[in-house]
């Protein structure tokens, strides 16, 4: 860390979400760090989503190659300009406060916003409603209501999703995120701008008993338990109908 300035490690020591706090770390005692390693010491799945989310903390990486274990050039990153007089320039998105945290949590309560289950609260990851590379932060002044709480899984489900969609990659309409599924999924007409409905369920607790019978009866009846558990509803709906 030595050869650093220390306006450059006190960003770095702001980020603590564990994604890109996991890369900056990484860098900082290995000066850079590959795919190969995202994926297979740190399981990240998808190595680009955890370095974007470094640069939107407003750190440079640069991506280079490298001959990987298969003998194949791999992508590495190592971080770019870390002078002080260029941090202000360069940075991305504010990072996301413990104070925002307590804010959501105060008004929502320690439950995921895709998922409605109920998880502690150090579990629960910020995120923007809008993802940040299609509005951004509003000139750094954060609201609560422009972000939700989420999952893990809940997280990275909307990752991989907002990242297929065409708003993301081309168009950045603000307007189409705010009607989509992965911003308001209890008033949504979309979801990555694609004519799907979607309902997420969770049993916990003593529903779990419950949940444990459903699936015996899908089991015995030879089905999946989410398409089960759709003609359960699909008939109740007809039967009210009729």
């Amino acid at each position: 860390m030595a050869k650093f300035q220390k306006a450059f490690i006190e960003l770095c020591k702001s980020v603590t979400a564990k994604r890109p706090k996991t890369v900056i770390d990484h860098i900082l005692e290995y000066g850079f760090v590959t795919t190969e390693q995202l994926k297979d010491v740190y399981g990240y799945d998808h190595p680009p989503r955890a370095v974007r989310d470094v640069r939107e903390h407003g750190i440079q990486i640069e991506t280079y190659r490298v001959v990987g274990s298969s003998g194949r050039k791999i992508a590495a990153y190592r971080f770019g300009n870390t002078q002080e007089k260029r941090l202000r320039k360069f940075s991305g998105r504010t990072g996301l406060s413990k104070k925002l945290k307590e804010a959501l949590v105060e008004k929502y309560g320690c439950k995921c916003f895709i998922y409605l289950e109920e998880i502690p609260a150090s579990e629960l990851q910020i995120d923007h409603r809008v993802p940040y590379k299609v509005a951004g932060d509003d000139k750094g002044d954060l609201k609560p209501d422009d972000f939700m709480l989420l999952s893990g899984s809940a997280n990275r489900a909307k990752s991989w999703s907002c990242e297929q969609c065409d708003n993301w990659n081309n168009v950045k309409d603000r307007a189409v995120c705010l009607s989509c599924y992965w911003a308001y999924p209890e008033k949504y007409s979309h979801i990555a701008m694609r004519q799907i409905r979607r309902l997420d369920l969770v049993w916990q607790g003593e529903e779990v008993e419950i949940y444990e019978k459903l699936k015996a009866e899908a089991l015995a009846l030879d089905k999946e338990i989410p398409f089960f558990v759709k003609e359960i509803i699909e008939r109740e709906v007809l039967r009210k109908r009729t």
